[in-house]
């Protein structure tokens, strides 16, 4: 195996063990209250989620569709994703790699998870500049971006080599 290799090896699992708190650590707490004169500042609601937790509740209330999209691209799409680039990095025939790389490449496409970290981010800059509304960031926010960030950069240390498709799809040199 290239070092290039064992560095994307070290990379997947380091992306693994942030994804797993990124998943069942809180990551955001919205509070809602308001400003009531003699009485002062009153929460109205107070609510912290980790992305399961999400997922529960928005299945509790019946909300299957946003449940499973969130289940789908924030939990499968990263474990099949990091098992199919391990599977990469210890097949040792070039076309069944790339085959199996082709797959990942297509799956990152579609991969939401940056885009769900991006939308936090959103909801958190956004509620932050209503006066009735405060967010706090908690560590499970930043494990996941940890995910996304060392996930994409284990791609890209990847070396698959393939002599027709060099510049298409290995890494760069």
């Amino acid at each position: 195996m290239s070092i290039r290799n064992v560095i994307a090896f070290v990379l997947i699992l380091v992306s693994l063990v942030c994804l797993y708190p990124g998943l069942f650590e809180p990551i955001l707490t919205l509070v809602v209250g308001a400003e009531i004169p003699i009485l002062g500042r009153i929460n109205l609601q107070e609510s912290t989620n980790s992305i399961i937790s999400t997922i529960q509740t928005l299945r509790n209330e019946e909300n299957y569709l946003v449940a499973f999209l969130i289940l789908f691209f924030s939990i499968v799409v990263p474990i099949i994703k990091a098992v199919l680039l391990l599977i990469v990095l210890f097949i040792k025939t070039v076309p069944r790699r790339l085959q199996i790389f082709k797959v990942v490449h297509q799956i990152g496409k579609w991969s939401m998870a940056d885009v769900f970290v991006v939308g936090v981010l959103i909801a958190y800059l956004g509620t932050s500049s209503n006066d009735n509304i405060d967010a706090y960031l908690h560590d499970g926010f930043y494990y996941f971006l940890a995910y996304c960030i060392i996930s994409l950069m284990a791609i890209q240390f990847m070396e698959v080599k393939a002599p027709i498709l060099q510049g298409e799809l290995s890494s760069p040199e």
